[in-house]
């Protein structure tokens, strides 16, 4: 009996939340669609953020088992892995909109500072992107394996900027025809990652970070290292003479002695990286550098 009241209030919050937002919502909008007195609500549910968190969860949850429906329905009709894909991006295209207030960043809104909301939305991240790993492996295959972080970085970049301006009703496209566009820009994505064959930038351990879970100092002094290996092979490949790539890279090393100090010499930092700005190709990343450590 209380499950069965529990979801009723779900269900009921999930109308209310996917018409008005978080923020709009009250309890007692709730209380009073569900046709409960407002305190019945409270015995099953402790807060807002408790119940919205519920609601957040079943909206996503139900996404994916219907999206796993339709590609279950396409396989038995015979359907290729490439329109199947299409169907599946025209379902999920039409699904956030119509809850798109229930899928924003809530990054700006009053629960992402609920510890229960983000474990939630954590665990919906990672079972959103597993699934755009898995339905552009089934179109594309294994060949796109290196890069499959890269291709999803893209895809969720296309897939959403798109999706934002269908919201704002400058979009004529039905969602059908959306979808065949983008699938159709992932293809030519693919063909050149797989033409060019260039080293992969994104991985499962970068796609983890968002606004609601921010990289932490050792992921950044991870990243500081990474960006010293690459100016390494940058100025091992530079066109000057042996002398100077040679006097470069002890400098570069001096640097990342420098940056890896506990604290930091901030002036010794500043000095030896003024040092290979002096050399243009080294630039860009003596301002990564320093983006990075700020």
């Amino acid at each position: 009996m209380e499950d069965s009241k529990k979801s009723k209030i779900v269900d009921t919050a999930i109308e209310l939340f996917r018409i008005k937002g978080y923020s709009a919502a009250s309890m007692q909008d709730i209380a009073e669609a569900c046709g409960m007195a407002k305190a019945s609500i409270y015995k099953l549910f402790d807060s807002k953020e408790q119940l919205f968190t519920a609601a957040f969860v079943v909206c996503h949850r139900t996404l994916l088992e219907q999206a796993g429906a339709l590609d279950r329905e396409g396989a038995n009709h015979g359907l290729s892995p490439k329109m199947r894909l299409i169907r599946k991006i025209e379902f999920q295209l039409q699904y956030a909109l119509e809850n798109h207030l229930l899928m924003i960043d809530f990054k700006e809104e009053p629960i992402a500072s609920n510890e229960h909301f983000i474990a939630a939305w954590k665990t919906k991240k990672n079972a959103l992107l597993a699934w755009y790993r898995e339905l552009l492996l089934e179109a594309y295959g294994s060949e796109i394996d290196p890069y499959i972080w890269d291709i999803v970085a893209i895809f969720r970049g296309i897939h959403n900027i798109y999706l934002m301006y269908v919201r704002q009703k400058v979009v004529a496209l039905p969602m059908s025809d959306l979808a065949a566009f983008i699938v159709d820009r992932i293809d030519a994505v693919i063909e050149d990652l797989i033409e060019k064959a260039p080293k992969s930038i994104i991985g499962w351990n970068n796609m983890q970070y968002n606004g609601l879970n921010p990289s932490d100092l050792s992921v950044r002094a991870d990243t500081v290292r990474q960006l010293f290996g690459l100016l390494d092979e940058k100025i091992r490949k530079l066109p000057k003479t042996d002398g100077v790539r040679e006097e470069l890279g002890k400098v570069a090393v001096m640097l990342k002695e420098a940056c890896e100090a506990k604290p930091s010499d901030s002036t010794l930092v500043r000095v030896l990286g003024a040092y290979l700005d002096g050399e243009p190709e080294l630039r860009p990343y003596m301002r990564q550098l320093h983006y990075l450590m700020s």
